[in-house]
């Protein structure tokens, strides 16, 4: 009998290490981060993952951990609370409060008996301030989800005032600052954002929430160089993330950092299917990752390696696709036939007969390359469809970009038929909109970006100073984007200002050296670089 209880308290303690070991390798392949609470001892790790899921943006994942917790410790309030969570995502405009409510409802009929389950007053805190986010004290009962969204705010600013020492809190109420900003990117209120958040950083530099959220802080072309060492460090702190693997290259397209563009997003395309695979789900042919990745090839010139991800997901239009991967197929399209200026490719690569594509964005680029063509009847027909649809918004486009879209075809028809002046003051007025909607971070929502649009008018009509003015505008929006500088590099060299051509050949040089030989104006390139490395002679 003696050796039998022997036994099973070796057994036991070894159960205690083996958990112990497997929470922290999750903690090492999804970040580190230390976060006190009255929960029971076995639902730790499960907690803890979900904590670390949802900084990390797995949002599915983070609910599976969090549920698993709280089936451990019935009366685990935190639990709840991360569940509740997990249906909030500030940075996405999205909130399922239906299912955010069951779960609350599980833990107390009412936020009054929910406070009872929890032990702590630091853990009643964290539950008032999700009670607020939802609307289910008087507080915010009436609000809508914009004006819930800045009480939790303050809420989770409070909760951090008072237990300074607490990173959880710090994180969440930076995050809830990001969230909290309407109607476009204002600065003032995502540096303070920064600030709360580089706290955390600073003292744990595994903390996956803290570099995630500091990486939205700063994805924009004036702020990305500062968040750069957050960028050389998320993919590494979550290795486990998809989302992580993906969330670094918003600096990097800000800084024109192709290479670490493709790195990511080739990572994140390859851990999101092997999770889909572990699941019995097919592999993605068009999301999110290969929409990212797909620029990258294109700006590089590996026009081959963009081909390949456009027929995988091409080929599934055939194979019952999701509505989401017909708006993104509709989105890679537009963007090879632009980056590349292969016209003819937007009916090489048109979607099969019976495939509807609602997607603006490829109905401009089909009326776009018909336009270069000189099928000014295919244009106008194509131009009909270029119009806003609900859809996956990176890939589709909001209504103000759609009319962006539809001032640039004008411009671009005015110029085919023979009006120049037209279509350089259609051109500047789209720009005009371009700029008035709110900066989006990633590749050109606007697919021919703007100013790129009005350099190529300006410099067909041989205005090459001012078309130098355009593209050098617009690579300030979208730094190192090729068909930018290499617009600026003819333009310039027309008009005579042989050191700036020089220098943007120069730099399409470097971003072009994986380029594909077969890519037409690469030759044109190295020779001007070659002239240039001579010293002109």
């Amino acid at each position: 009998m003696k050796r039998i209880l022997l036994r099973r308290v070796a057994l036991a303690a070894f159960a205690v290490v083996l958990t112990t070991l497997c929470a922290s390798a999750q903690e090492h392949l999804l970040g580190k981060i230390d976060f006190p609470n009255s929960g029971a001892s076995e639902a730790q790790a499960d907690f803890l993952e979900g904590v670390l899921y949802m900084h990390n943006f797995e949002y599915d994942e983070a609910q599976a951990a969090f549920e698993r917790a709280r089936k451990k410790d019935k009366n685990f309030a935190m639990a709840y609370w991360g569940e509740v969570m997990t249906y909030n995502h500030p940075l996405w405009g999205q909130q399922a409060k239906d299912a955010a409510l069951k779960v609350l409802r599980k833990l107390g009929r009412n936020p009054k008996a929910r406070a009872k389950k929890a032990r702590t007053q630091r853990e009643k805190d964290y539950l008032q301030a999700v009670e607020l986010l939802y609307g289910t004290v008087p507080e915010t009962k009436k609000l809508p989800k914009d004006a819930r969204d800045i009480v939790y705010r303050d809420a989770m600013q409070r909760l951090h005032e008072t237990y300074p020492d607490d990173h959880e809190a710090a994180t969440f109420y930076g995050l809830s600052i990001l969230g909290g900003v309407k109607g476009g990117r204002n600065y003032a209120d995502y540096m303070r954002a920064a600030a709360e958040l580089t706290e955390v950083w600073d003292a744990n530099r595994m903390h996956p929430g803290a570099a995630h959220y500091l990486i939205h802080s700063y994805d924009d072309p004036v702020h990305a160089p500062l968040g750069l060492p957050m960028a050389r460090a998320y993919s590494k702190i979550a290795p486990s993330a998809a989302h992580a693997q993906h969330m670094v290259s918003h600096i990097f397209v800000a800084l024109g950092m192709w290479d670490d563009l493709i790195t990511a997003n080739e990572i994140a395309v390859r851990v999101e299917n092997e999770g889909l695979d572990e699941e019995g789900e097919r592999p993605i042919t068009a999301s999110h990752y290969v929409f990212w990745l797909e620029y990258g090839y294109l700006q590089q010139g590996r026009y081959a390696d963009a081909g390949k991800l456009l027929e995988a997901a091409r080929k599934r239009l055939g194979d019952s696709p999701k509505k989401s991967e017909r708006d993104y197929y509709g989105g890679m399209f537009a963007r090879y036939v632009l980056d590349t200026e292969d016209w003819d490719a937007a009916n090489t690569w048109a979607a099969p007969d019976g495939v509807e594509i609602a997607s603006p964005n490829y109905h401009f680029a089909k009326a776009y390359a018909a336009i270069q063509r000189g099928d000014l009847a295919a244009a106008r027909e194509d131009m009909k469809f270029v119009k806003h649809v609900e859809g996956r918004g990176e890939a589709v486009g909001d209504e103000g970009t759609v009319a962006v879209l539809r001032k640039e075809l004008d411009a671009a028809l005015a110029l085919a038929g023979g009006n120049g002046e037209e279509a350089a003051a259609l051109a500047k007025a789209a720009i005009e909109e371009e700029a008035a909607l709110p900066y989006k971070f990633g590749p050109p929502h606007v697919v021919k970006p703007s100013g790129e649009i009005l350099g190529d008018i300006l410099a067909a009509l041989g205005l090459h100073t001012e078309a130098e003015t355009a593209y050098t505008e617009q690579l300030k929006r979208t730094p190192l984007r090729a068909n930018s500088l290499l617009g600026l590099a003819r333009a310039s060299a027309a008009a005579g200002n042989e050191k700036a051509a020089a220098a943007a050949y120069d730099q399409l040089a470097g971003v072009w050296k994986r380029a594909d030989a077969a890519v037409a104006a690469l030759a044109e390139v190295r020779q001007a670089t070659q002239h240039a490395s001579l010293g002109g002679n």
